[in-house]
């Protein structure tokens, strides 16, 4: 079972849950009895001919993922024809349950049909992260990708990309202008991959953004979540030394910055897209617990939320100490966010939820 999430305004008459009188202690109850999935009442099917579609606006998603899922949701009610990617057919059985037209992508081996379905499309969003030791998947035949496309319907492409780019900058506050410095490989491949992407689109002639995104959180994928999953922290979690300065980004306004960049061509190519308020895990976490604390009485156990102090300093990950300013994205993409600072956000995470943790209106 998995849970629902929102992307936007409610519908006037949500999906109903039953729910037990009495909420026990998260961690001696299975999360599965207070999840439920909801079909989705738009669904293209897995075979879907977008050549034979009278539709202006297609967005095709390399990587359907957290971000990906969110924003096809959204496209999808305002009228547009969505396909996205995954690698495996488990996978893409689950998404094509949830209402999604997948193919299935080979980026080690790209394929022709790929590339001519691809053709089809007006707006192109890439969601894949570099991988080590190879870098992005899909730039490592350029070449092809762009003799595929040249001749196509493609007016728009987006590369979602990091905030890391910029690496450790003492706390100081950093724009779109600031020179990138990333102190890991893997943001090094991110700023590769950022260059990749801007490349191939002014070899299109099309309209090509990177947005340099902080952290993502949203419904499913948030503070609130991970205490009332109550599981212990990873080792990767464990090792991350405290970090003053985060920036994050709540999903809803990411999306919002995406179709800004749609229907608002501007002539800059890289966006920092971030909330307000940069602010520590330890705060963040800390106000997640009070407001789950304040809806639920009967949890009364607290997650323990250091980030592995006890930890040698040379098995700790380094600190990219940043903020990170989005004047840009509100000034010239016109993005006015609907959660301003990871309060707000929270907020609203711990109001969809159906009553129940892990339950979110549909």
């Amino acid at each position: 079972m998995q849970a629902c999430y929102i992307t936007g305004q409610l519908p006037a008459t949500p999906v109903q849950f039953q729910l037990p009188a009495r909420i026990p202690i998260i961690s001696r109850i299975k999360r599965s009895m207070f999840c439920a999935r909801a079909e989705s009442s738009i669904n293209l099917g897995p075979e879907l001919d977008v050549s034979t579609l009278d539709c202006s606006n297609r967005m095709f998603i390399l990587g359907m993922g957290y971000v990906g899922q969110f924003f096809a949701k959204d496209l999808l009610r305002q009228g547009w024809v969505v396909s996205g990617t995954c690698t495996n057919s488990i996978k893409k059985k689950e998404l094509e349950q949830k209402g999604f037209n997948i193919h299935l992508l080979d980026a080690y081996n790209l394929e022709w049909k790929i590339t001519q379905i691809l053709k089809h499309y007006t707006h192109l969003l890439v969601c894949i992260p570099p991988v080590v030791g190879i870098g992005d998947l899909m730039l490592q035949q350029e070449e092809f990708l762009k003799s595929r496309l040249v001749d196509g319907n493609l007016q728009w492409l987006c590369y979602l990309s990091s905030t890391s780019v910029y690496g450790d900058c003492k706390g100081a506050w950093v724009n779109e202008d600031y020179p990138p410095n990333p102190s890991g490989k893997l943001a090094e491949l991110r700023l590769d991959a950022e260059e990749g992407w801007l490349r191939l689109g002014a070899d299109l002639g099309i309209s090509a953004h990177v947005f340099r995104l902080g952290g993502i959180y949203g419904p499913g994928r948030s503070a609130i979540d991970t205490i009332l999953k109550q599981e212990p922290l990873s080792e990767g979690q464990k090792r991350r030394t405290s970090k003053n300065y985060t920036s994050r980004v709540h999903i809803a306004d990411i999306c919002q910055a995406l179709k800004a960049s749609i229907f608002m061509p501007t002539s800059r190519k890289i966006y920092n897209i971030v909330d307000d308020d940069p602010a520590s895990r330890e705060e963040v976490f800390e106000f997640a617990q009070q407001l789950i604390q304040k809806r639920w009485d009967a949890l009364t156990e607290r997650t323990d939320l250091s980030n592995g102090a006890d930890v040698p300093e040379a098995e700790r990950i380094p600190v990219g100490e940043k903020r990170v300013s989005n004047a840009l994205m509100k000034e010239e993409l016109g993005v006015r966010l609907l959660h301003p600072t990871y309060r707000s956000g929270l907020q609203t995470i711990l109001d969809h939820m159906n009553g129940h943790p892990f339950c979110y209106a549909i």
